[in-house]
C-alpha cells in the first residue's frame, strides 16, 4: 500500500532554511506519495559481522557524519561529541574521545553539545571533524587525543579534504579555508557567494593536482589554488528559473570526484556534468538533480536523484545505462559500491543492493527504524552502515 510520506516532509524542512527559518512553498499543497519497501526474490543475505552504537547518533538532525575507514580501522562520531575508533573485522573498541563545545584553548570539553556535522576525514596521522558550532577538531587516529582545536567562519557541516601539507574546510557560510594539520592555524580563506535561499548543506571539498574543488549554494563548481587560495575557474552548472523559490534553488551540495582529467558534479534543480578538470570546461551534461553524494567505478557513475531513484551512467559520455526507480520518496542516501553491488539506504533504515549490472535488486536488510542518512561505506566485500539512532553494522556480501 502507498502511503504519505509524513517523514519525508520533515526530511525536507530540515533541509531548507531561510536566515533559521524552515521554508516550504506555498504552492506545494500535496504531500509527495512514497514507494512502498520493494518486495523481490532475494538472492543472498548479508551476513552480519558486528554491531555496536555510539552515543545518540544524529537523531533528526542534519549531521552528515559518514563514517571514515583507514586500515583496519572505522572512525565514527555521533553529534553529541562522542568519537570512537572501531576495529574494522571484529567492531571491538580501540578508543574513544567526547568533545564538547570550547570556550578556550584550555577548556577541552564543555557541557554544551558539539553539535559535531562535519563528516570524518584521516589524513596526516589525525581525525579531523567539524562541527555546526563553527569549530574544527583535530585527534590522534592511535590514541583518540584531542590535538588542537579552532574557531572557523561558519557552520563545519562537510567533511574536509586534504593536500600540500594542509587540509581544507568549505563552511555553510560559503568560506573554503585552507588549515594547517598540526595546530589548526589558518593559512588563506576564499569567500563565496551565498543566495538568501538555499539548500541545508554545503559541498564537501575535494584536493585533486593542486586545486581545491568544492561546489557552491549559487550553483557553480569552483577550483581553487591550494598553495595560494586563488581561484582558478568558476564554472556555473546550474541556473535559477522558475516561478516558485524551491524551483529556483541550484545548490551544489555534492562532493565532485575525479577520473583520470575529468570531474564530475551535479546540482540540484541543475544538472550532472563532466567537466576538464583543468580549465572547468563542460565536456557534457545532463539532466539529473540531487543533493546527495554520487559515486563511481571504473566506468559509471552512480547517482541518486532528488525523488530517490538510483541511474548507473556512462562517465565517458554521460549516457544512462540503467534506473532504478522503485525507491521513490524514500529518502534514499547516496550511493556506494559494494564488491558488484550499488548499496543505497532509505529514511526507515532499510538498505537495498542492486546488481551493477542492470541495477535491479538482489538483496535488502533492515536496521533500525530511525532511518539511514548517510552512504554506506565499504571495504572489499564488507559494508559500514550508520543509523540516525547510532547503531553501527558491519555486513558483508557473497
Amino acid at each position: 500500500m502507498i502511503r504519505t510520506s509524513l517523514k519525508a516532509l520533515a526530511i525536507a524542512s530540515m533541509a531548507l532554511y531561510l536566515n533559521g527559518c524552515a521554508i516550504f512553498d506555498d504552492d506545494e499543497d500535496e504531500v509527495s506519495e512514497v514507494a512502498p519497501i520493494p518486495q523481490f526474490e532475494m538472492q543472498f543475505e548479508p551476513k552480519v559481522n558486528w554491531q555496536t552504537s555510539i552515543g545518540s547518533g544524529v537523531k533528526h538532525y542534519f549531521s552528515r557524519l559518514t563514517p571514515a575507514i583507514y586500515k583496519d580501522t572505522v572512525f565514527v562520531a555521533s553529534r553529541d561529541g562522542i568519537v570512537k575508533a572501531l576495529d574494522l573485522v571484529t567492531g571491538d573498541e580501540k578508543w574513544q574521545q567526547t568533545l564538547g563545545e570550547s570556550a578556550s584553548f584550555w577548556e577541552i570539553t564543555s557541557n554544551k553539545s558539539a553539535r559535531l556535522s562535519g563528516g570524518v576525514t584521516i589524513a596526516y596521522g589525525n581525525v579531523y571533524i567539524g562541527s555546526e558550532n563553527g569549530e574544527m577538531f583535530a585527534l590522534s587516529s592511535e590514541t583518540g587525543e584531542l590535538l588542537w582545536h579552532t574557531k572557523v567562519k561558519g557552520e563545519v557541516i562537510a567533511p574536509v579534504a586534504f593536500g600540500e601539507g594542509l587540509i581544507f574546510v568549505h563552511t555553510a557560510a560559503g568560506n573554503i579555508i585552507a588549515l594547517h594539520p598540526d595546530n589548526g592555524e589558518q593559512r588563506w580563506i576564499v569567500e563565496q557567494e551565498i543566495p538568501p535561499l538555499s539548500l541545508r548543506g554545503s559541498s564537501a571539498p575535494l584536493f585533486n593536482n593542486g586545486g581545491v574543488i568544492v561546489g557552491s549554494a549559487t550553483g557553480k563548481v569552483s577550483a581553487v589554488i591550494a598553495s595560494q587560495g586563488v581561484t582558478a575557474w568558476e564554472t556555473p552548472i546550474a541556473e535559477a528559473k522558475g516561478a516558485t523559490d524551491l524551483a529556483r534553488l541550484v545548490d551544489v551540495d555534492t562532493q565532485p570526484k575525479v577520473v583520470g582529467n575529468t570531474l564530475f558534479s551535479i546540482a540540484y534543480n541543475g544538472n550532472l556534468v563532466a567537466l576538464e578538470i583543468r580549465s572547468g570546461r563542460v565536456m557534457w551534461k545532463r539532466e539529473y538533480a540531487s543533493y546527495v553524494d554520487f559515486t563511481y567505478d571504473s566506468s559509471n557513475l552512480y547517482v541518486t536523484d532528488s525523488q530517490g531513484h538510483v541511474f548507473a551512467i556512462d562517465a565517458q559520455t554521460g549516457i544512462e545505462k540503467w534506473s532504478q526507480t522503485g525507491l521513490s520518496n524514500r529518502g534514499v542516501t547516496g550511493p556506494e559500491v559494494v564488491s558488484d553491488y550499488v548499496v543505497v539506504g532509505d529514511n526507515e533504515g532499510v538498505a537495498y543492493l542492486m546488481a551493477k549490472a542492470d541495477g535491479k535488486f538482489v538483496s535488502k536488510v533492515e536496521l533500525d527504524d530511525s532511518g539511514l542518512f548517510v552512504p554506506a561505506k565499504s571495504a572489499g566485500k564488507q559494508m559500514i552502515l550508520y543509523t540516525r539512532d547510532g547503531e553501527v553494522s558491519a555486513l558483508s556480501v557473497p
